[in-house]
């Protein structure tokens, strides 16, 4: 298998459906799109979700936490808790260590949620640092938002710019070849864009506008847009349609894409919330008061095997994510 997600039809044959039992109290049970599990804890539901960071090795920190906290946000309500596992590789000094739990204390602080257990180890194992991440969130059972719940005419709104995480990763790990070819101006820039990574704050205000208009959401990660469209359609058994044209892209991510020849449409894109809608205007409303900016890139279709995308007029079928653009580099 290639580097990256494990291929959906895979993960589908191979890891669900050797998951046979299921205790009545979850509510939402792993599947292709979900982001979160969800158990029934009477008055309220825990919502959970857990990540790892693989695909950098610089400001593994502030990305863990993150990317493990958006998922969390995806339903609609704010990240409690989390629990962190690191694995260090041998040579790993206390400085490192230090500067890594820097990285997580500070993130974590800034959104809002603590950091409440975890483990840490030197391992050879490993070559480089891994961390995993555990977020959990409490939620009224009627505030609840999950991937799967698209519908047949909902909007597709995504918000910010499409390939902040990939841009802020490429910019930290290929830095000296980028400030040759474009200056330390440009690569500062790039770098800067893991300050938006988080979605914290829009998936909080979608589900403060409730499941009445918003009815699925999903935090773009590998895959890009692309993906992540497919997946919410895959979820929720629908078809969908995605207007590329439409889909926002920061000038430092079409750059870097440009110059490495990869496609910002299938980058990683933490940092960007996908939400199915059926009011599109109030929801961007609602997230242009708070500074985000969010467009329509697409619709959710009545038919499961409609999957398509449109580019300069012309439609192509809409494939299931492969391998991030981002495992393309050297």
């Amino acid at each position: 298998m290639e580097i990256g997600k494990v291929p959906h039809d895979v993960l589908k044959n191979i890891v669900f459906d050797k998951l046979k039992f299921f205790d009545p109290d979850v509510m939402i049970k792993p599947g292709i799109g979900e982001d979160c599990a969800v158990l029934n804890c009477g008055e309220q539901l825990a919502v959970l979700s857990c990540d790892p960071i693989t695909g950098a090795s610089k400001e593994v920190g502030r990305l863990a936490v993150h990317v493990s906290c958006n998922d969390i946000a995806a339903c609609g309500i704010r990240p409690l808790g989390l629990l962190v596992s690191i694995l260090l590789p041998p040579g790993t000094t206390e400085n490192d260590l230090e500067n890594l739990m820097t990285e997580i204390a500070e993130t974590a602080t800034a959104i809002g949620v603590s950091v409440i257990g975890g483990h840490t180890e030197v391992t050879d194992a490993v070559t480089r640092v891994v961390i995993n991440m555990t977020a959990i969130g409490i939620s009224r059972k009627e505030k609840i938002i999950c991937s799967s719940g698209a519908k047949p005419g909902d909007k597709i709104v995504v918000t910010k710019t499409v390939g902040l995480e990939g841009t802020a990763i490429i910019a930290n790990e290929k830095e000296p070849e980028l400030k040759k070819v474009f200056g330390q101006q440009f690569v500062d820039k790039a770098k800067s864009c893991i300050t938006q990574i988080s979605v914290v704050e829009e998936g909080i205000v979608a589900g403060e506008i409730g499941p009445e208009f918003v009815h699925a959401m999903h935090d773009i990660t590998e895959g890009g847009v692309f993906g992540a469209a497919w997946e919410m359609a895959e979820a929720s058994g629908a078809g969908v349609i995605v207007f590329a044209d439409s889909i926002p892209v920061a000038s430092e991510t079409e750059t870097i894409c440009g110059h490495f020849r990869l496609n910002p449409c299938r980058f990683i894109s933490s940092g960007s919330m996908m939400v199915a809608t059926s009011n599109p205007e109030l929801l961007i409303e609602k997230l242009n008061e708070k500074g985000i900016r969010a467009t329509v890139v697409g619709e959710f279709l009545e038919k499961a095997d409609e999957r398509f995308i449109v580019k300069t007029g012309e439609k192509k079928i809409l494939e299931p994510p492969k391998s991030d653009e981002l495992y393309k580099l050297d």
